[in-house]
């Protein structure tokens, strides 16, 4: 059914006759009578009674007019709805992000942003880096928060923050609670220590005791443990999981040493997993913001996407892990 026909309809009802309709419309007469006619006979009924006084419906023009009333109706509230979402913080979307860095990033943000934008509504949706940069292609992710992203000519990608993936340990499998390499420099009867960072021998050798505990899965511990056994420190007791948080889980435990994005294991019980030397071998990564090059800027999109970045850059000039200790947030490659 023509929309226009509809209206043209509604219009000689309301007025009660074609001439002061179409006076009303701004449009001829014959028109109007030609709009009703085909409608009518598209319908297979007469909508009007006509006299030299006006117009009046018929039952069936009643009906119509009722089912009329509630299209325009739905339609002024599209209008509305569409003309918000383009000028008001008003909308949907959908965040994606790894498991272990969803744990450490979204729990401030979330409770931020839901503060002070309470009418976008923000859901949030789990997977590997590559599942979440698939998700962004496929529209099903709005904004994915993705681990060294490869670049694509339909995605932006908005640096956020640094992290590495490291060679940690749990304070307390260590003697007198301390990381090796924070140990004080001793002296010897053979005089005082010759290397660079005090308890670097003493980290060695506990990393060749093992077990050494990673997530098979991730790239990056796959990289750092080929760098290891390159420098003949890789045990042969190795315990290979699954998932980041197991990982971390059994390494706080003092199950073993543990290959771990210096993030994903600041974040939580904080101080309890340390480095354990800074001169052994680490991954660096950036973590992005990625979203498709032909997103629709709304004023609630805008707004989501400039509060990622902050946070996500509040978290990089809090700390640069892949230059420092261990960090307060952030995350490695989970692809």
């Amino acid at each position: 059914m023509d929309l226009s026909q509809l209206r043209y309809f509604r219009a000689v009802a309301k007025e009660g006759s074609f001439s002061a309709a179409a006076r009303s419309l701004k449009v001829s007469q014959p028109t109007l009578t030609v709009a009703v006619k085909n409608l009518e006979e598209r319908l297979g009924t007469t909508l009007f009674h006509r006299s030299r006084e006006g117009v009046k419906l018929t039952r069936t023009g009643e009906e119509l007019l009722e089912h009329a009333e509630q299209v325009f109706e739905i339609l002024d509230r599209a209008e509305e709805r569409i003309l918000g979402l383009e000028s008001d913080e008003v909308g949907r979307f959908v965040i994606g992000c790894h498991e272990s860095l969803g744990a450490y990033f979204l729990p401030a943000f979330m409770r931020r942003f839901l503060e002070t934008a309470p009418r976008i509504e923000v859901s949030l949706w789990n997977g590997t880096s590559a599942d979440v940069t698939q998700g962004v292609l496929d529209r099903s992710v709005d904004f994915g928060l993705v681990v060294n992203p490869r670049p694509h000519p339909d995605l932006v990608l908005v640096p956020l923050f640094h992290d590495a993936v490291d060679v940690v340990v749990a304070t307390a499998s260590l003697p007198g609670g301390h990381p090796l390499w924070l140990r004080p420099v001793t002296s010897s009867t053979n005089g005082p220590a010759s290397t660079p960072y005090p308890g670097r021998e003493a980290a060695h050798a506990r990393l060749r005791e093992g077990p050494l505990i990673f997530a098979g899965r991730v790239g990056q511990a796959q990289e750092l443990l080929n760098r290891l056994a390159a420098e003949g420190l890789l045990p042969t007791r190795r315990l290979s999981c699954g998932d980041l948080e197991l990982v971390k889980s059994l390494a706080l435990e003092g199950v073993g040493v543990a290959l771990l994005p210096r993030r994903v294991a600041a974040y939580g019980p904080k101080g309890r997993l340390v480095r354990l030397h800074p001169d052994l071998p680490f991954i660096p990564d950036i973590i992005s913001l990625v979203y498709r090059a032909d997103l629709h800027r709304t004023r609630a999109s805008l707004r989501l996407k400039d509060t990622l970045v902050a946070h996500g850059r509040e978290l990089d000039a809090a700390e640069r892990p892949a230059e420092t200790g261990l960090a307060t947030g952030g995350e490695t490659m989970y692809r």
